[in-house]
């Protein structure tokens, strides 16, 4: 007869080689999807899929090993969210993290993966020449493209509540986009225009008008995001818009809608934005608040990754077999 120690211990067994399982078969399913993508540059992937028929998804990571996860999981492309990166690094969404900063985050995300990362590039760091400037370096570190926004620097989150949005004016942002198509040596490296007139308490009119010119001086696909709890910005920007260009959208906020009717509207992409850095926060507060009650570790090890799964996420075992080849 096994004693309850022992029963507990077989159940965290059982539960550990279960997810390493899990884990494994989608690592295979993820390897053997990545393998072919790979031969497909980074670049061409992302445009690829901005021109794509059918509705595409990318999923938010903030350092090597999210996009890792995100890539196994099984989504097409990375979303490389200025808040997430931001919050992983313990500052503010307002542009408190450099630019070089930024790019060392990211340069770990896209060794570790082989599909395309769309950089959330807030303003661009500055003005046409500062966003130029990231364009170079970005496509330096096979990063498939730039979302960049038409506001001031430096940047405001578009969801902090109450917050002063101002709106650049569009002629300059418009060649700051044309500065960062000129720049680009990749020709399928993505520039992304991101409109924040509804965000800034604008209407219809100017956000179609914002979205024409950006469209014009050579952006590849129109950002257009809204903080309402409803997708009515959305519904009537698509209407309006008459699909004349790809647009991307971030449903953060009108979580709740179908996702058939981004389908039905012809938005070409959704953006899952924050919800893994979300994810890891309510983890690490869940497994701290259960660690500092209990004083031991018997209520979390088996809710967390075990160090095997740790191991193989970071690659451990192609380290083992180059240690064969390669010392004495």
């Amino acid at each position: 007869m096994l004693s309850n120690a022992a029963k507990s211990l077989a159940r965290r067994s059982l539960s550990q080689s279960s997810r390493v399982c899990v884990m494994s078969m989608a690592s295979r399913f993820a390897s053997s999807s990545s393998s072919a993508a790979s031969s497909v540059p980074k670049t061409t992937q992302l445009k690829n899929m901005l021109t794509s028929d059918k509705l595409e998804f990318i999923m938010e990571a903030h350092n090597g090993l999210s996009a890792k996860i995100v890539e196994e999981t099984g989504f097409d492309g990375i979303w490389g969210s200025g808040l997430s990166i931001s919050a992983a690094m313990g500052v503010r969404d307002s542009n408190e993290a450099s630019y070089t900063q930024v790019l060392e985050v990211l340069e770990f995300m896209s060794d570790n993966t082989d599909i395309p990362i769309l950089l959330d590039g807030d303003t661009g760091y500055g003005n046409f020449n500062n966003a130029r400037r990231l364009v170079r370096k970005l496509e330096q570190r096979n990063i498939a493209g730039v979302c960049l926004e038409d506001k001031l620097f430096p940047k405001t989150n578009s969801l902090l509540a109450g917050a002063n949005q101002p709106l650049a004016d569009i002629d300059e942002f418009s060649k700051k986009i044309t500065a960062c198509k000129e720049t680009q040596q990749d020709p399928d490296f993505c520039v992304v225009a991101r409109v924040e007139a509804f965000i800034a308490g604008w209407g219809l009119e100017e956000a179609v008008k914002r979205a024409e010119a950006y469209r014009q001086a050579g952006a590849d696909a129109i950002l257009m995001h809204s903080a309402k709890k409803d997708p009515s910005d959305i519904e009537a920007f698509m209407k309006e818009w008459g699909n004349r260009h790809p647009v991307i959208i971030v449903p953060t906020k009108y979580y709740t809608t179908p996702t058939d009717q981004f389908r039905d509207w012809g938005v070409s992409m959704v953006i899952w934005a924050n919800h893994n850095m979300r994810a890891a926060v309510t983890a690490i507060q869940n497994t701290c608040k259960q660690i500092h009650q209990d004083q031991h570790l018997m209520n979390v090890e088996d809710k967390v990754a075990s160090v095997a799964e740790v191991f193989r996420l970071q690659g451990m075992a192609e380290l083992k077999e180059a240690e064969k080849k390669y010392l004495p």
